[in-house]
Formats: structure tokens, C-alpha cells, sequence
């Protein structure tokens, strides 16, 4: 694996701790501390917030910890990409990513299955800045304990119809295949928290009507914000092709309720997609 092309993380040791020993350790505190109501179904999904551990890393453990017991080869992880770029979709160029807790290899050949069924190009970008996928990877390898591989997609175009298509093509490419899908999101920014908890609820109840469509509704009449509405509405898209009918709120909360500063805060919510049996 030392051979590989390694994508060099912008945000270890900054949005989460840099040694090995230390970023398990925080990992594991969060996942012992998540309760999580009796989960009836397989998990298909999940829906995890993505900002720096000491604001989001209590929130994100819920998400995680409901992949507990299981055992993928794959993990797909949609996020948001926050820079601009002219191309719709990007994905790394490197060969895996690296964070204190080790290497994941990405799965060429899913990635090249996904833009088959997609036909949509997914641009391979080096050395990305995005934060809001790698942040979930230390959670995945604390949770795992087996090797898997994963296929990163980044959407910088937040559209309805790239995200169907999106997640259409998601489910084909991992319908035979034993994956997870993960969505990458933040709620509203920098409302007060009265205003963050109104617009954050009516986002989470679209999230949990299990209709994608909705999503884009509340997004663009302001009713509710997430910065990846496009990705949990591309997982969800492909958590229904791939048989879920159900997504399940496990926990909701602001930075407000880390740092006392209820002034301007920032919403996360985590959630999991399941196919009741």
C-alpha cells in the first residue's frame, strides 16, 4: 500500500487530531457515548454531518454506529464540493486516501462501473482541499475493522436532476455489490439557534419523508438549508432503487449546544436509511 498515490490530507490535525493513538481514542469516546433507538431493517445508508470533530464528532458517532456489526467491501461516500469548478461531479485522482488511522484504497473499477451506468463524466481532481469526505473516513476505519475500498464522489453541481441521475446510477453500479452508501451534509449556518432549529427540523423532515424531490423544495424556498442537499438526496435516490423504505432521525444538534454560543450556529443531524424486513 506505501507505494500508492496517496492523497495528501489539508485537515489532519486541524478538524480532527493529527496522532494515531489520540484521533482513535476521540473516535471511540464519541461512539460510546451515541445510544441509538432499536434499528429494525438492514442498514443501507447513512446520512453524517461533516464539520470539525470538537462541533460535529458527538452528532456524526450516531450515523456510525449504526453500521456496528457490519461488514462492506465498498463504502460510497457522497459530499458536497464547497470550491468552485466548472465540472459536475469530481472524484480523486489518487490512488487512496490517508488519514492518521491508516489507508483506503479507492475502488477504480466501482468508479468506472458508476460512470458507465452514469454517463455523466466524474472528473479526477489531485490534491483537493475538500473536507467534507475525508472527515468521514477515521470514523469508518474505527467502526471497521476489515479492509474495504471506497468510491469518493464529490457534487459541485447541487441539482435535482444530476443528483437523480446520480443516484440512479449509484444503485446500478452497487446493486451485486456489498457496499454502504454514506451522505456527507451540514444543516443551516449562522442563524441563531432558534432559527437554526426551525429551518433544521423542516430540512430533517424532508430527509425523513424518504422523498428526494422535497429536498430541493425546501432548499430553494429557504424553508431549510444543508450544504449537501444534492448528496443525501443522490443516497437517498439510491438507497430506494436498492430496496430502503425508510430513513430514521437518530440525532440533531447545533454547535451552539458544544460552545454556549447560541448567537450563530451551525446545525448537524445524522440518519440512517434502512429496508425494514
Amino acid at each position: 500500500m506505501s507505494a500508492f498515490d496517496l492523497r495528501p490530507s489539508p485537515i489532519s490535525g486541524i478538524w480532527y487530531p493529527g496522532a494515531a493513538k489520540t484521533l482513535a481514542a476521540s473516535i471511540d469516546t464519541f461512539l460510546a457515548e451515541a445510544l441509538l433507538p432499536d434499528l429494525r431493517g438492514q442498514v443501507i445508508a447513512v446520512i453524517a454531518p461533516h464539520a470539525g470533530y470538537r462541533y460535529s464528532g458527538a452528532v456524526a458517532a450516531h450515523a456510525f454506529a449504526a453500521l456496528r456489526g457490519l461488514q462492506p467491501d465498498l463504502i460510497a461516500i457522497l459530499s458536497p464540493y464547497n470550491a468552485y469548478d466548472p465540472r459536475l461531479l469530481l472524484t480523486t485522482s489518487h490512488d487512496a486516501y490517508t488519514t492518521p488511522l491508516g489507508i483506503i484504497e479507492i475502488d477504480k473499477a466501482a468508479l468506472a462501473d458508476l460512470e458507465f451506468h452514469l454517463k455523466i463524466p466524474i472528473t479526477p481532481i489531485a490534491q483537493d482541499r475538500e473536507h467534507s469526505l475525508e472527515i468521514e473516513l477515521p470514523f469508518l476505519q474505527r467502526i471497521f475493522k476489515q479492509e474495504f475500498k471506497l468510491l469518493p464522489i464529490m457534487i459541485r453541481a447541487q441539482e435535482e436532476s444530476i443528483a437523480k441521475q446520480l443516484g440512479e446510477a449509484l444503485a446500478q453500479a452497487l446493486r451485486n455489490k456489498n457496499a454502504i452508501l454514506v451522505a456527507s451534509t451540514d444543516l443551516s449556518h449562522f442563524y441563531n439557534q432558534a432559527t437554526a432549529k426551525t429551518l433544521d427540523h423542516e430540512m430533517l423532515k424532508r430527509f425523513e419523508s424518504f422523498k428526494p424531490e422535497t429536498i430541493f423544495e425546501a432548499e430553494q424556498t429557504g424553508k431549510g438549508f444543508a450544504c449537501g442537499h444534492a448528496a443525501v438526496a443522490a443516497v437517498e435516490w439510491a438507497a430506494q432503487a436498492l430496496g430502503a423504505n425508510k430513513v430514521q432521525l437518530l440525532k440533531y444538534a447545533t454547535s451552539g449546544d458544544v460552545t454556549g454560543d447560541y448567537s450563530s450556529v451551525v446545525g448537524y443531524g445524522a440518519a440512517v436509511i434502512l429496508k425494514k424486513i
